[in-house]
């Protein structure tokens, strides 16, 4: 793909956003990168190109299934194959639910469905000391426990060799990880507000227990805190997109 140049002329960074579903969009995320300097290509699963050749990081988006449900998305392999070629060439990659799903499998992990870590609506996520020196959780350690959106039955159930840890909860033991230098995987949303969770099934809520008036409620009454939160974060990987491209660049 052609470099892209905001207005000035200077060439930005670009990320391709992967997104795997209509229902899971790249939300506020684009507007973030996009005031931190970074440029984002969305495509759907169906139009992710051949390969990373031109981009400087990937997001990968959620999906409401599992990482190798190849025949209900048949893009899946592709999407792997894309995974690892950011492992293997060290592009910054950030997977956010069924994306982190797929790091987690691509790098050696295990994903189980509908593993009993259900989790929706705002949840407290806890930082463990690995986030401490980490560049994208690092700056979340003063912000104390998390409050994410989230959104899942299915789960990480063992990570990668060699993977780190930085964040847990007593729902769900995998909700951050890194693999390598500059992988990173999310069980949570950053790019969902609350206001996201007035276009979810009420009645697929209620069937698993959840009234998703009350969702709602308490995902505004967390907003503030999570919008901080879910910006630091995403901050922090469009610094480790420019880093990188800089490094390309020399």
């Amino acid at each position: 793909m052609p470099p892209v140049a905001d207005q000035t002329g200077e060439v930005r960074p670009t990320v391709l956003v992967a997104q795997n579903s209509p229902t899971s969009g790249a939300g506020r995320l684009v507007s973030w990168l996009d005031a931190a300097g970074i440029a984002c290509t969305v495509v759907s699963g169906e139009d992710l190109p051949s390969s990373l050749d031109g981009y400087d990081g990937v997001v990968t988006l959620g999906g409401g299934f599992m990482p190798d449900a190849d025949d209900h998305a048949p893009w899946l392999p592709h999407e792997r194959k894309l995974t690892v070629q950011a492992l293997q060439r060290e592009v910054p990659l950030l997977g956010i639910c069924l994306g982190a799903q797929v790091l987690a499998l691509c790098a050696g992990g295990e994903v189980t469905a509908s593993s009993g870590e259900t989790e929706r609506g705002s949840c407290p996520v806890e930082l463990l000391p690995a986030a401490d020196d980490d560049p994208v959780f690092g700056g979340l350690v003063a912000h104390g426990p998390l409050r994410m959106i989230q959104n899942h039955r299915d789960s990480i159930t063992a990570l990668p060799a060699g993977a780190d840890l930085l964040a847990t909860s007593d729902a769900c033991r995998v909700q951050a990880f890194r693999v390598g230098v500059c992988a990173w995987g999310v069980q949570f949303h950053p790019e969902v507000g609350p206001e996201r969770l007035a276009q979810w099934d009420e009645a697929a809520l209620a069937a698993d227990g959840y009234d998703r008036s009350a969702l709602i409620a308490a995902a505004e009454a967390d907003a503030a805190a999570n919008e901080t939160q879910s910006r630091t974060l995403v901050e922090a990987f469009a610094q480790v997109v420019r880093s990188a491209a800089i490094r390309t660049e020399a």
